[in-house]
């Protein structure tokens, strides 16, 4: 017997934390059928199979590439290119009925044979960490042109969830000939044109199958000082600030009839990340003793103005299995120190190598001074965000701590693999993870706190504060949502 799961479709703005590299501060005309949204996070390229980091999907995801799910502004998976779906009851096999309709931007029909496609192009061709999410997957079967089949080697709670995101984005097989800088999907909107540096404008596709949005062309702008950004919007630039990274200007636009400002919360945890596969970090002493050394409530208050919230695991309040772990290691620098002592580390000094993105260098400031009164010397090494961090730190492992914004959703599971840039590697924990995703719902949140607990025990990284979500445009553009709860700008909400 199979459960049916049929959730009515919605549409609704998911809002992703943006850091990325530079954009230029000049205005843009806007017309009534056209919005500019302000950024600081520019795509390298277009291609997020084989390019990490967030700018791509926050630009593409929803808006120009769909999946046959998606997350609601609540957080909740709901249908977009499936119009339905059953699970067998043994929670492996997955059976889409798709949308009739839907074609691609470039005229090709969507069927059951490019939702093959596309899971199976994850294996084969993807490049990046994440195309791991599709592991679990046994083999696609196409039942008939509208309904594909899905048959998982194990029940996944977690990859329903993972297919919301980047990695469940439906692509054809005459579209992925140079993704990098000719995206076509399904969504509402196709990319018109792109001036590096400056800008990408989205033109509204004609054929699309749903609902077509209300702007018909949306300009992406990118612009990395915080001033500059802010000094767009107040000047007419631009319409919509997508998340505010000045936290001393939000009351201005707060008090200002002209804006709506919403504040609310999203997965990006702030880590100091220590790379355990290096001396001293591969010594829980040392780790613990760093951890205990920075005071996060003063740093948060310097960082973000306090509109944060202080954290103690990867784990932020909208996940299932949250608690609150921020009093595990209280501000203690006499501990700090006799942990330092026990370990051999006297003298101890490393480089600090930090995304060069407001929120990371002010956050970096306070670690450097707080860790200076224990006697630690740190020197900050502040790096291109996102090309040079991300083949220093995140591919090469080439530092020694780190500070950056982790916006991926249930990203608590990077600490399953030994592989990923933090260098942990605990069994325990790489178990409790697996046996969490494999396991009933109840299990999973049972196991996923232990997981949590045993990583903060061990003081794996040191979660800073979970960045918040501040939203600030014109009163005109209505359709805004406080939380950011997907790696997508979702434009097709907007009103």
């Amino acid at each position: 017997m199979r459960m049916k799961v049929r959730i009515s479709a919605a549409l609704a703005l998911l809002l992703v934390v943006s850091a990325c590299s530079a954009g230029s501060t000049a205005s843009v005309s806007s017309g009534p059928d056209t919005l500019a949204v302000g950024f600081t996070a520019e795509p390298a390229n277009f291609d997020f199979t084989r390019t990490d980091g967030t700018a791509i999907p926050q630009a593409l995801l929803y808006n120009v590439y769909e999946g046959l799910v998606k997350l609601d502004s609540s957080g909740r998976i709901v249908p977009l290119l499936a119009k339905s779906w059953t699970v067998s009851e043994d929670r492996r096999t997955y059976d889409f009925e798709l949308q009739p309709d839907a074609k691609f931007s470039n005229g090709a029909p969507f069927t059951a044979e490019d939702v093959k496609f596309s899971i199976e192009r994850v294996r084969t061709d993807w490049s990046i960490s994440i195309k791991s999410k599709m592991d679990v997957v046994d083999h696609v079967e196409v039942v008939d042109p509208l309904h594909a089949r899905v048959v998982l080697k194990k029940p996944s709670n977690g990859w329903l969830f993972d297919m919301t995101g980047r990695v469940g984005a439906m692509f054809s097989p005459t579209g992925v000939a140079d993704l990098a800088n000719t995206p076509v999907g399904t969504g509402p909107y196709q990319v018109a044109s792109r001036r590096r540096g400056d800008s990408i404008v989205l033109e509204a596709n004609p054929g699309y199958w749903g609902r077509q949005p209300t702007y018909r062309t949306v300009i992406l702008k990118y612009i990395k000082d915080p001033t500059a950004l802010n000094n767009a919007l107040l000047s007419n630039g631009i319409d919509v600030i997508a998340q505010i990274t000045a936290p001393d200007s939000i009351p201005q636009f707060e008090n200002d009839t002209r804006f709506t400002a919403l504040q609310g919360t999203t997965n990006g945890e702030v880590v100091l990340s220590f790379n355990g596969a290096r001396a001293p970090f591969d010594d829980v002493r040392v780790r613990r003793a760093l951890t205990l050394a920075v005071d996060r409530k003063a740093l948060l208050d310097t960082a973000w103005a306090g509109r944060g919230t202080v954290l103690g695991s990867m784990v932020p309040p909208t996940d299932p299995w949250y608690e609150d772990l921020s009093g595990y290691y209280p501000h203690d620098p006499a501990q700090a120190k006799q942990l330092l002592a026990e370990a051999g580390q006297s003298d101890l000094s490393f480089t600090l190598s930090v995304a060069n993105l407001p929120y990371a260098t002010a956050a970096a400031q306070v670690v450097a001074s707080d860790l200076a009164d224990i006697g630690v010397r740190v020197t900050i090494e502040p790096l291109d965000f996102p090309a040079v961090w991300l083949n220093q730190v995140f591919t090469d492992h080439d530092f020694d701590a780190s500070i950056v914004q982790h916006v991926e959703a249930r990203d608590i599971t990077t600490f399953g693999n030994p592989e990923y840039y933090w260098g942990y590697d605990n069994p325990r924990v790489k178990q409790l993870i697996a046996d969490a995703d494999a396991g009933t719902p109840e299990q999973q949140v049972t196991d996923m706190r232990e997981a949590a607990r045993t990583i903060t025990a061990d003081a794996a990284a040191d979660w800073l504060f979970l960045y918040p979500n501040v939203v600030v445009a014109k009163k005109k553009v209505t359709g805004l949502a406080a939380n950011q709860v997907s790696e997508s700008f979702d434009l097709t909400g907007l009103g």
